[in-house]
């Protein structure tokens, strides 16, 4: 456990992020080493892979709504110093894990060919997408227990672990990528298919990895099979504080399925440069995720030490460290759009989409490391559904306006990206107003308490 209510906060938030982002560049490296490879499978794969991979924002709204409420709930424990709680609350979501687990191969198998035929732009992209989603079901089954795992460390300050973790995933993965997708060494490529199956047996190394270091490593939250039986109250608890932030990945899910079904008329070759441009906008948004993420815990924790004056640093603190690095990848987006999306295809058409989505969508990086480090002084609170309401007004100004966009004789792919810009601007000032009305109603009271 690591006490984040004393100390420097610029340091802590730097301590944290360092190997939250090494963690979050390990795990994201799953994506790109596959998309490197399926983009020499041609468009239709790409498209396919793209669209398949972008029902994973399901998951990871469930991932979230765990991983938040554990990681608020253990940090607040923490705080108060309360190891019983914070074991209770870490073994109630290994049961979660394994619940979400069963349903999202349940629902994940019996949906996916209805998925995949409204959003693919042809056959071939259907086929694609329907092939790799079969192999790749399993591994985000598996991203639950991976999360709850890493959630519990997260919040006790402890995060050197899953990032450990996390660099042998990813190694495993770029190792078996090569000779799966494209049969290197064994001569029997397996395509998009190779690339699900290399994703799922490299999570399923992490998750034995990180259970092997709960059962002999760690001290402060154990594995204790008598806490195993469902508590719905601790359940209710988590998903009190997780259900609105998985709620906002569901909403991003919703969010792309209209972007990749309304450009489906531009063909396979438009699907797979948004995908392109997609996979490495989220790869760049990395640094200033990882500042946000690691407000969390710190904000966690002294709220529940009562220390406000030190949530209110953390938030400010963290907002000017996004923006920084949020203003430098803008400026890099601007000048090489198209040199970050040529590692991945050198179809001209591929590459016209991907550097011209990156090149406008980078308007709005500096709103959205805003919105990501408010989103996360939220879940330090216990509040998420501020979170929510203010993704939940992105999506409201952009599907109407997106749609009717899409039938007017005029419309071109761009017209999307300038309206995501100016979407993504009011959520940030949203984001903001929720902010300051979450602070003035639960850190004052909080201030007349003896620290």
């Amino acid at each position: 456990m690591r006490d984040l209510t004393q100390g420097s906060i610029p340091r802590q938030i730097v301590a944290l992020a360092l190997p939250i982002f090494a963690g979050m560049l390990l795990q994201t490296l799953y994506y790109i080493v596959d998309l490197y490879f399926v983009s020499r499978l041609g468009d239709a794969a790409i498209a396919g892979v793209s669209a398949a991979g972008n029902l994973a924002f399901v998951v990871f709204a469930l991932t979230q709504m765990l991983g938040v409420g554990v990681v608020a709930l253990i940090a607040q424990a923490v705080g108060r110093k309360d190891a019983a709680e914070a074991n209770l609350i870490f073994n109630q979501s290994l049961v979660l894990s394994l619940l979400c687990a069963v349903l999202t191969l349940v629902f994940g198998y019996a949906g996916m060919a209805a998925y995949m035929g409204t959003l693919g732009a042809d056959v071939p992209t259907v086929l694609m997408g329907t092939t790799y989603l079969n192999w790749f079901l399993p591994g985000l089954a598996l991203q639950f227990a991976l999360v709850a795992m890493g959630s519990a460390l997260r919040g006790t300050g402890i995060v050197k672990p899953t990032m450990v973790v996390q660099g042998l995933t990813v190694l495993v993965n770029i190792v078996l990528a090569p000779v799966l997708i494209a049969g290197w060494g064994s001569g029997h490529p397996l395509g998009v298919a190779g690339a699900g199956l290399a994703s799922t047996v490299a999570i399923a190394f992490g998750v034995v990895l990180l259970a092997m270091y709960f059962f002999k490593l760690e001290k402060y939250v154990q594995l204790h099979p008598s806490m195993w039986a469902p508590r719905l109250k601790i359940w209710l608890r988590v998903f009190n504080i997780g259900l609105p932030a998985g709620g906002e990945f569901a909403l991003m899910f919703g969010y792309m399925a209209v972007i990749f079904w309304i450009i489906r008329a531009f063909g396979a070759a438009a699907q797979a440069g948004f995908g392109v441009g997609s996979r490495v906008m989220q790869a760049i948004f990395l640094p200033a995720m990882a500042v946000a993420f690691a407000t969390a815990p710190i904000v966690g924790q002294n709220f529940g030490a009562r220390r406000t004056d030190r949530v209110r640093a953390t938030f400010r603190t963290a907002v000017l460290m996004t923006c920084g690095v949020m203003l430098l990848l803008t400026l890099v987006c601007q000048l090489q759009s198209a040199a970050l999306i040529h590692p991945f295809s050198i179809e001209p058409n591929v590459v016209t989409v991907g550097a011209q989505f990156l090149g406008i969508i980078s308007l709005n990086f500096v709103a959205s490391g805003i919105i990501f480090t408010c989103s996360s002084t939220f879940q330090g609170l216990g509040n998420t559904w501020p979170s929510l309401a203010s993704s939940s007004s992105r999506l409201i100004t952009f599907v109407g306006p997106a749609i009717w966009l899409s039938r007017q004789p005029w419309f071109q792919m761009r017209h999307l990206w300038y309206l995501s810009v100016a979407t993504v601007t009011l959520q940030a000032l949203t984001s903001l107003l929720l902010m300051h009305r979450e602070f003035r109603r639960r850190l004052r009271p909080a201030a007349a308490q003896p620290s």
